[in-house]
């Protein structure tokens, strides 16, 4: 199952779309019916709604039905795969959201406007994003518009990332014009999420081995009637609920009370598997107990080291 799991991010400027492509991107795939739309549905933040500017990290799986229009063109396989999208903020001010969102993933979505190129801060993420081996995306969006730009702008993004003209796509995400081909080149060009510690294992040993359980919290938040929340990406092994966790970099230990997926709302499962980017309901009381960047593991496994 891992094979269909897509871990991937959008990176783009303050108003170059990415809100608005990513509500395209949930009405193709049928995570939210266009009667239920709010604009701009990842934002959820007040502050956010108001200025259009994305702080707060707001994790998505959407399913999506994949046909390869040519099966000797695509190295992926029809079915329906789990496109885990983490919503990043495209503001100056919102770095370490962006880094440690790209932790979380294989790939990223490179969203440029037509008309206004390549921004200073779009630059800075760009480079974060390989700086990890991401595997990007080139959209150019607004192509619709007057005022787009497309050769210039074309030229900027295959000098920033050695791609060719062909790798780029073009849309508008307003009218949902071309977005179902991104959809469909996060499924044939991001990588499915691997488990390193099992790939080990089954080098050494020849065996699919079980592995210590590592996931890594790229976001956490206190709500008041349920404690400490965490987002997660599952690095290795598998967290259950009702699972003993402890962050390992603050020695911390509580219980996984509920584990699940964000569909956009929280959707409880019965565990949380490797690749997966879900969220884990604590009964820890303070954030600075599970501190992002930190991982998350089983207690037995503590226990056996």
């Amino acid at each position: 199952m891992k094979n269909h799991i897509r871990n991937f991010c959008i990176i783009a400027h303050i108003d170059h779309g990415k809100s608005t492509l990513a509500d395209r991107m949930m009405e193709l795939t049928g995570t939210v019916t266009t009667r239920d739309m709010k604009q701009q549905l990842l934002d959820s933040m007040e502050l956010e709604r108001e200025k259009g500017i994305t702080i707060k990290l707001a994790p998505v799986r959407m399913q999506y039905n994949y046909t390869p229009e040519s099966t000797a063109a695509s190295l992926a396989e029809a079915g329906t795969y789990d496109l885990n999208l983490i919503d990043t903020p495209g503001h100056v001010d919102f770095s370490y959201e962006v880094s440690r969102s790209l932790q979380a993933c294989e790939g990223a979505v490179l969203v440029v406007d037509a008309s206004q190129g390549i921004q200073a801060q779009t630059l800075a993420n760009v480079y974060l994003a390989m700086e990890q081996d991401l595997v990007i995306i080139p959209v150019l969006n607004k192509v619709d518009l007057p005022a787009a730009d497309v050769p210039r702008v074309s030229l900027q993004v295959m000098n920033l990332l050695g791609c060719s003209e062909d790798e780029i796509i073009h849309i508008s995400a307003k009218t949902g014009h071309n977005v179902p081909q991104v959809l469909q080149a996060i499924v044939e060009r991001i990588p499915a999420p691997v488990s390193p510690l099992a790939e080990q294992a089954a080098q050494l040993d020849g065996a699919v081995a079980t592995v210590p359980t590592r996931a890594l919290i790229f976001d956490s938040y206190y709500d008041d009637y349920r404690g400490v929340i965490l987002y997660v990406r599952v690095v290795d092994g598998s967290i259950p609920k009702g699972a003993d966790i402890t962050m390992m970099a603050t020695g911390a230990h509580g219980l996984a009370l509920e584990v699940g997926h964000l569909s956009p709302g929280m959707q409880p499962d019965p565990a949380l598997e490797t690749g997966e980017i879900g969220y884990i309901v604590t009964n820890l009381r303070t954030t600075r107990d599970a501190r992002v960047g930190d991982t998350v593991t089983l207690t037995e496994n503590i226990k056996k080291g």
